[in-house]
């Protein structure tokens, strides 16, 4: 039986003839496929996906839901960021509900703690033990529900209230101390200031100072006890300290958490590895713009405002503090620094005489606490008449241990500490900046904080009115400016007039004008002359021997030493101030109301507070009665036209040299052009007609 062989050649079909359905039309018409060429290569097999429309529907209503979700995120939740950080609130929250409170239970990141040391530790087995052990035996067996969580946290208040007890005696001994005036009546619960349910901002920095700390805590708690908890904010700032302030940092963090009190701890390291390499203005500026950061945070993402700034230096009794608070609040004062006292030879001293200048620019002297009144720290007349009486009295510039500040008129108008940038560094080979006689004052940095005030309220004063912020100033205080201005150039119209009489034209007139001018301007600028050249004065010799600086002397050990080789600098005579009619005095401006209270009393370690208060306000002085009280002050002048500079120049920490010399601060140089241009455009309508000639010429 034969086959056939088969025919290689494929069997090909027809094209199927492919029927359209019913309601296509000929453009939408399936083609028929048409098989790639035998000789063409091989192509990668390409897939499609294709979404039906249900499922992209689907897709849409996801897409819309998860940014629906974005958007009442943005609404009603506040922004995510650290938890050490402050949270900006939502636009609802911050429409509808903003709270002026500080409720920590409600807002934790109120209470945040940066930089804890976190160091391996000599007895931290020992610690944890006991705490697992005290859990153990004594909280966990009588946990029984939610209802009996209140008994703990009694028995933490308990605790607290025993623990502070235990170091001091702030809550019971302070009231027995003397004051002027009844000022520590145990029936004063100071309810003037706590019924107007204001914000208080506490800030504390610290330094290898563990014995102040605990007495600090205390403070606060009492504050916050009159006050409310829900009414102050505590920044702590740590200066990597190397005693036990670490732990007694977490002791107040417990203590503040338990209370329900917001605040932020922090803990930041050295400026340099070597101390004695460090600028100490700059590093105090550092420190203090580091401790004011919470300020700033809860004004710009929550439009929170403080009342008050209580800056806790030392130990001060919690009652001197409200006290401060009151005579800042019925003075609207910008600043208003209490007194510190340190040990010394025995005696009691006025500490913080480098920070500390009277109203007409001198240095306080070193005064001990039981000198007759005419020999006390302030030296211009009407401060020792009213130390005397123990009232306030206005200066030009103060620290002295603990203060209180208005933010409304420093901190919230872009008021920052601050130092020069001309310093030297000894630990470099560079060459030391030229310093000469036009350079600004490089002392504290709490001398340039409060220059920047009577700058900021010179500046609102020529503008006639008060900036968006700051506080209006009443009518028996605040001094007109153009009426003061004219008073005091009515005086030089006389004897001017009878020299402008004689001068033959008007181009005479510009002619010599331009070379007063030239002259008053260059004379201005030597009045930060140095008075005594070359007067390098170094910290007294007991300090440099001991290498270091002693943290319970005070502040004392910032200033140079006051002794028969250098005198306290004797302020500048009219006559040595170039006269001319243009010289705008800085009694016409408004005054920055910078204030001492001798009645709050800062001390450090070595002094016995009942003596100290017994020296102050104790004995035989007659207490003065003063119409205005023992809180207002009747009159405000303006800075005087010079103040003691005492600078430092170089690095070297605390203990660096120091040169002293008496330097011109006038508020008209101070000021910007633009508001010194408006000043003479108001000036010249109403100026007598030969200042007319002169004053084109000066604008011009």
């Amino acid at each position: 039986m034969t086959s056939t062989p088969l025919d290689p050649t494929p069997i090909t079909h027809p094209d199927p003839i492919l029927i359209p359905p019913l309601g296509f039309s000929e453009s939408r018409r399936r083609r028929p496929h048409s098989p790639p060429p035998t000789n063409a290569p091989n192509m990668p097999s390409q897939s499609y996906i294709s979404f039906t429309p249900t499922t992209q529907r689907l897709t849409i209503r996801i897409a819309l839901s998860f940014l629906a979700l974005l958007v009442l995120r943005a609404i009603f939740l506040p922004s995510s960021s650290p938890a050490e950080e402050i949270q900006s609130h939502g636009v609802l929250e911050r429409v509808l509900l903003a709270d002026k409170y500080l409720d920590v239970s409600k807002y934790p990141f109120l209470q945040s703690r940066i930089g804890r040391d976190d160091r391996w530790d000599l007895f931290d087995l020992e610690v944890g033990d006991g705490i697992v052990d005290f859990w153990t035996r004594f909280q966990k067996p009588f946990i029984t529900g939610k209802d009996t969580a209140h008994l703990d946290t009694q028995v933490m208040r308990t605790v607290i209230d025993n623990l502070l007890q235990f170091n001091g005696w702030v809550a019971a001994a302070c009231p027995t101390l003397i004051r002027p005036f009844g000022q520590n009546n145990r029936e004063d619960h100071y309810e003037d200031l706590a019924l107007k349910d204001n914000l208080y901002y506490i800030a504390i920095v610290v330094h290898s100072a563990d014995h102040f700390l605990i007495d600090q805590l205390a403070i606060i708690v009492q504050l916050a006890r009159r006050l409310g908890t829900r009414n102050i904010f505590v920044s702590m700032l740590d200066m990597a300290s190397s005693d036990s302030t670490p732990t007694l940092s977490d002791l107040s963090e417990s203590v503040m958490t338990i209370l329900g009190i917001a605040f932020r701890i922090r803990r930041v390291p050295p400026m340099t590895a070597d101390p004695s390499a460090t600028y100490y203005p700059l590093e105090e500026a550092e420190s203090r713009n580091l401790a004011l950061e919470p300020l700033h945070e809860l004004w710009n993402r929550r439009s929170i405002k403080f009342h008050r700034v209580v800056w806790l230096k030392g130990f001060t009794c919690p009652n001197d503090v409200l006290e401060t608070l009151r005579v800042s609040e019925v003075n609207n004062a910008a600043m208003v620094c209490g007194m510190d006292w340190a040990e010394h030879n025995g005696f009691f001293i006025f500490s913080d005489r480098w920070r500390t200048r009277d109203i007409e620019g001198n240095l306080f002297r070193q005064a001990k606490s039981n000198s007759k009144p005419e020999a006390g720290p302030p030296r211009d007349r009407i401060g020792t008449e009213r130390y005397a009486g123990h009232l306030p009295f206005q200066v030009y510039c103060c620290e002295s241990g603990t203060h209180v500040v208005d933010p409304e008129q420093s901190y919230y108008r872009d008021i920052h500490y601050r130092s020069s940038n001309l310093w030297h560094n000894l630990s470099t080979t560079q060459e030391p900046p030229n310093w000469d006689a036009d350079t600004q004052c490089m002392d504290s940095t709490q001398m340039w904080f409060c220059r920047d005030l009577w700058t900021d309220a010179a500046k609102d004063g020529l503008k006639a009115g008060s900036k968006g912020g700051h506080r209006k100033l009443s009518k028996v205080h605040k001094r007109n400016f153009f009426d003061n201005l004219f008073d005091w150039t009515r005086s030089s119209d006389k004897s001017q007039s009878q020299s402008q009489s004689q001068m033959s034209s008007n181009e005479k007139d510009s002619h010599s004008f331009e070379k007063e001018s030239n002259f008053v301007k260059k004379s201005h600028r030597k009045n930060k002359v140095e008075k005594r050249e070359g007067n390098e004065i170094k910290l007294r010799e007991d300090q440099q021997q001991d290498g270091g600086v002693n943290d319970e002397a005070g502040t004392d050990v910032d200033a140079i030493d006051e002794d028969l080789n250098n005198p306290a600098l004797e302020p500048l005579k009219p006559q040595d101030l170039p006269a001319s009619a243009f010289l705008i005095p800085n009694s016409a401006f408004t005054p920055a109301r910078i204030v001492v209270n001798p009645r709050c009393v800062t001390t450090y370690g070595g002094v016995s507070h009942t003596q100290l208060a017994l020296d102050l306000f104790g004995g035989e002085r007659d207490e003065i009665e003063h119409s205005g009280g023992n809180y207002i002050l009747d009159d405000w002048a303006g800075p005087p036209d010079s103040f003691v500079c005492q600078e430092m120049k170089t690095t070297g920490g605390r203990t660096a040299p120091k040169s002293q010399r008496r330097v011109g601060f006038l508020l008209q140089n101070e000021v910007s052009d633009s508001s010194h241009i408006t000043f003479m455009n108001h000036f010249h309508s109403h100026s007598h007609s030969s200042f007319l000639i002169m004053s084109s010429t000066r604008v011009s």
